[in-house]
């Protein structure tokens, strides 16, 4: 596994871009899926074209190869769900397609866990591939005469995987020796990535907190037919998950980010769910306490440019 970068000794770490290009390293998670669907041919869409009285090449139209309630696609695209929002919930966003920055601390962690989901992965391609028959025959018995058999594979292993690794999005140090301006050059540009990836991540923490104190918020303030709104668990679990998250990744970027968090997970330490059901005094003051929360938010997202998330 290749890092960004280590800090050395004789540097002294002052902006939150240094402690992100030097504490975190890129990581580039990718997928091989097999298709569910499939566009129809020429000839198919202008039968289906036909029967509305319209032009083939102006219908758009496919079909569904796999029944994706089959229980053991299911299974699969659970998987790849998991692998995707766990990659994501231990990273932060880089503005390259595909590369997201984890901690050097936790690359160890990560890859044992990657290798796990890999292993169950495979462990799920091969229930897929006993259903084989199965999902054909689904498939011939709903697509009736759009079915094809050679729009599936002999087999579905090899066509699900997951993979990563470790790119060094630094500029290779050969090019200091054979072009110092150039390298100097892909210093620079590096360096404004970095800048750019601190502002990606205040941009992600502020539009998820605000999100998830604005649901609570509203679920705690509102009524229906005169009586308080029902809330899940999840709506104060999820605060939780993000109060943990962001003390894990955050990099001491805005002063103004960390004060609001703080008080945000004051305002809901120790609170219960149940709590909140039972008690109407201990509701209304947790959502007049997220309102005064949710109006600072509202104010920096104004503030603040306002930025393309890549999604990686």
């Amino acid at each position: 596994m290749s890092s960004i970068s280590t800090i050395p000794t004789s540097h002294s770490v002052e902006t939150a871009a240094d402690r992100l290009r030097y504490r975190f390293s890129a990581m580039r998670v990718s997928f091989t899926w097999f298709g569910t669907s499939k566009s129809l041919s020429a000839e198919q869409r202008q039968q289906t074209a036909n029967q509305f009285g319209a032009e083939g090449k102006f219908i758009s139209a496919g079909k569904k190869l796999i029944d994706t309630r089959h229980p053991a696609v299911q299974a699969v695209n659970q998987l790849k769900r998991e692998v995707t929002e766990y990659w994501k919930s231990h990273s932060l966003p880089f503005p390259e397609p595909g590369i997201r920055l984890v901690r050097q601390s936790e690359l160890e962690q990560l890859n044992e866990q990657m290798d796990c989901y890999q292993r169950q992965l495979e462990a799920a391609v091969e229930t897929l591939q006993s259903c084989h028959g199965e999902i054909k025959q689904l498939a011939q018995e709903r697509l009736g005469s759009l079915y094809c058999e050679g729009d599936y594979p002999a087999s579905f292993h090899g066509l699900f995987d997951v993979s990563w690794d470790f790119p060094n999005v630094e500029p290779p140090d050969y090019l200091r020796r054979l072009q110092p301006a150039l390298f100097e050059q892909e210093c620079e540009r590096m360096r404004s990535r970095f800048s750019e990836a601190v502002q990606l991540a205040e941009q992600a923490f502020l539009d998820e907190l605000s999100g998830l104190v604005s649901h609570l918020g509203e679920r705690l303030a509102g009524s229906e037919d005169g009586k308080p709104k029902i809330f899940r668990d999840s709506a104060v679990d999820n605060l939780h998950d993000f109060f943990e998250r962001f003390q894990r990744l955050n990099i001491s970027s805005s002063d103004e980010l960390d004060t609001l968090v703080e008080r945000a997970r004051s305002i809901v330490a120790g609170v219960r769910p149940s709590n909140l059901r039972r008690d109407d005094s201990l509701r209304q003051q947790v959502a007049s306490q997220l309102a005064g929360v949710q109006s600072v938010l509202d104010g920096l997202m104004v503030d603040r440019p306002r930025r393309r998330i890549l999604r990686g």
